[in-house]
Parts: C-alpha cells; sequence; structure tokens
C-alpha cells in the first residue's frame, strides 16, 4: 500500500488580521503544509474576509471566544478532509474561550490547542492547569482505546531549561512554574511524546519571543509551541521530520512543524 506523506504546521499568529499584513500567504505557500492548525485567531465569525476563509485548495474550520471579541481562537486549514470534526470537550467554562478544534482523520485523530497562558492572575494559572488537567482526561479516552492522537499547539510552558533562554529568571514566572512543568512530565509519564525533543534530544531551538528587548533578533525565546504524540505514532515510524522554522515572521512565534508518512 502507497504511504500518503503528511505535513502539519502548527503556529500561533498572534492575530489573523494582523498577520495578514505581513507575508502571511507567502509564508503559507512556502511552508507548503497538508494541515494548518493556527491559535489566537483573534476572530468572530463574521470578522473573517473571503480571503481567510477560501485559501486555495484548502477547506477550514474555526472555533471562537464566545466570551470577548478579539480573544483566544482556532483555526485549521486543511487539504484533507476529515470524517469528524469537533469543537471543545463539552466543558463550557473551556469551550466557550473557542481553544479547541479536533479533527478525525480515520488514521488518526488531531487536535489544535490553545492553551491558556498563566500570567495575567492566580486565577487564570489556576484555569490554565484545570485546563490541562480536563483537556488530557478527555485525549486519554482516545489514547487509551489505541487510537493515534496528535495534538498540536501553543501550549504556553517551557518544559525544561534547554526550553528558554533565561530558565533561572523566569522559574517564578508562569510559564515555566515547577507547577505547570510538571504536567508536562505527567502526560509524558502517561504516554505522550513531544516529537520535537524525542528526534532532537540536545537541540536548542525556540518558537516564541517577547516583543520586549530585541528578544528575537538575540535569540532570547521560549519554546512553547509543541507536537505531543500518542507512543503508537512513534513506534509505527510514521514521523520522518520535526522541526521549528525560525526564518518565517509575521508573529511573536514562528512555525513548528511535522512531516509523517503514514
Amino acid at each position: 500500500m502507497t504511504k500518503r506523506r503528511i505535513k502539519i504546521i502548527s503556529w500561533n499568529v498572534n492575530g489573523l488580521r494582523a498577520v495578514m499584513k505581513k507575508d502571511f500567504f507567502t509564508s503559507l505557500k512556502k511552508l507548503d503544509a497538508d494541515i494548518f492548525a493556527f491559535q489566537e485567531t483573534k476572530l468572530q465569525e463574521d470578522q473573517r474576509s473571503k480571503d481567510m476563509i477560501y485559501f486555495d485548495g484548502y477547506e477550514s474550520y474555526w472555533s471562537y471566544a464566545s466570551v470577548k471579541k478579539g480573544y483566544s481562537g482556532v483555526a485549521v486549514y486543511s487539504r484533507i478532509t476529515p470524517e469528524k470534526v469537533s469543537y471543545g470537550m463539552g466543558i463550557p467554562e473551556f469551550d466557550n474561550e473557542g481553544r479547541i478544534i479536533e479533527m478525525d482523520f480515520g488514521k488518526f485523530i488531531f487536535f489544535n490547542v490553545y492553551f491558556p497562558n498563566g500570567q495575567m492572575s492566580d486565577e487564570r494559572l489556576q484555569y490554565k492547569l484545570n485546563f490541562y488537567k480536563k483537556f488530557f482526561k478527555y485525549t486519554d479516552t482516545f489514547k487509551n482505546a489505541g487510537k493515534a492522537v496528535i495534538i498540536s499547539g501553543d501550549y504556553n510552558t517551557a518544559h525544561n531549561e534547554i526550553d528558554l533562554k533565561h530558565p533561572r529568571a523566569n522559574e517564578n514566572r508562569s510559564g515555566f512554574l515547577r507547577i505547570e512543568r510538571d504536567w508536562l512530565d505527567r502526560i509524558i509519564e502517561e504516554g505522550y511524546v513531544d516529537a520535537f525533543r524525542y528526534f532532537n534530544p540536545d537541540t536548542v531551538k525556540y518558537s516564541w519571543w517577547s516583543y520586549r528587548f530585541n528578544a528575537r533578533k538575540s535569540d532570547a525565546g521560549w519554546r512553547i509551541d509543541y507536537f505531543f504524540v500518542t507512543q503508537n505514532i512513534i513506534d509505527n515510524g510514521w514521523i520522518k521530520d520535526t522541526f521549528i522554522d525560525n526564518d518565517i515572521h509575521g508573529s511573536d512565534h514562528c512555525p513548528v512543524g511535522m512531516v509523517m508518512e503514514i
């Protein structure tokens, strides 16, 4: 049986309308992915332009925040038609921020997720931790049933010291708190694999830089954008490449990618 090559890109665009003014579609053509997963679109349904909805060769899928405008939101552009698309996990407290698109592609279940940021307050940090707990309880139902699961997105947490430029200076800041990092330890213990780190154990590369202090120019970044996959995807040998494309600009994040043959 002929295997199909599938390239997936995950990218926090930090406002789709803003990034469209910065060679966005040129970047998409250069990246040439089969599935694009975008986070932090900051759109409502009636704010989408035709250019956003109908990108040549792709179907688009959208989830929006209902709690406030210009906030959160995720989208997927796909050349491959999914068998089923779902939004959220059936918990209004989390679903109303438009953070999840779930797509069943038959051979694998794909999630595009914008995990919460915990820096605003203690309440938002707790919200983030609760989101991790409920979300992975939800995805465990697929994993435990033997499904192949891919969870792409902005996790808003750097896992280990290799994953950010200044670990000591940020150990008391949300995004690198021990309690957040413990969650990434936990999901790895429970059978999810950080695909980039699995294939690049010693590579120092970042996916997000603050707009302050010329952080991107000096590469003072964080790796907080991931593909976590179930162990069976590793065991099946599906993954042929994982990468972080620092050359693509337009957002404070850059695209991260994974290539599979299945």
